[in-house]
């Protein structure tokens, strides 16, 4: 029961996080095609300089957020090493584009002008996202600490070696030790 505790506090804030994603990707989308089409004047746009790099790395952010959702959901549901490695490395690269999307939100709220409502929501779950972006890929590497909070990547609880006295990874032992392993 112990291994359940990181599963637990990791579930909720996947889910949360892939919600929050989708609405990103719905709202940067719909902003980036009004700013390509020239329809910077719209009543819930507007924008300023920062507008166009802000739009592009939330749209990258929130892909890479809701692909590494999906390998989280895996490695939730094997909560083994190997699915922890996929799972960690994508959450720390979605995290650290969000973190660049995160600057520009920033750099774009600290410029000013006039914004529309979705530009400011869009900044605000940027903003939001890249905190609880940040306690994800703490909590799927809080394994490395405790190894009650998770799988860390020292743990090597499955896999088959070899007999004492055999050959690594062949399953062929030495002569006398009446361990017959397949030949191929």
């Amino acid at each position: 029961m112990a291994r359940a505790v990181g599963r637990s506090l990791a579930g909720p804030l996947l889910f949360l996080n892939l919600l929050m994603y989708l609405i990103v990707l719905g709202f940067a989308s719909w902003c980036l095609n009004r700013f390509i089409n020239g329809q910077t004047n719209h009543p819930s746009f507007g924008g300023n300089g920062a507008t166009m790099f802000f739009l592009i790395f939330a749209i990258l952010a929130s892909v890479l957020g809701i692909i590494s959702k999906l390998l989280g959901a895996n490695h939730l549901r094997a909560w083994r090493n190997d699915s922890l490695a996929a799972a960690g490395s994508s959450a720390l690269i979605a995290w650290a584009v969000t973190a660049l999307a995160f600057g520009l939100a920033c750099k774009e709220i600290n410029i000013g002008g006039w914004r529309g409502w979705r530009l400011r929501v869009l900044e605000g779950f940027i903003i939001v996202l890249g905190i609880t972006e940040l306690l994800y890929v703490l909590m799927l590497h809080s394994g490395l600490f405790n190894s009650t909070y998770g799988p860390g990547y020292r743990d090597n609880e499955y896999g088959v070696g070899a007999p004492h006295g055999g050959v690594p990874g062949t399953g062929i032992a030495e002569k006398g030790t009446g361990y017959t392993g397949a030949r191929v």
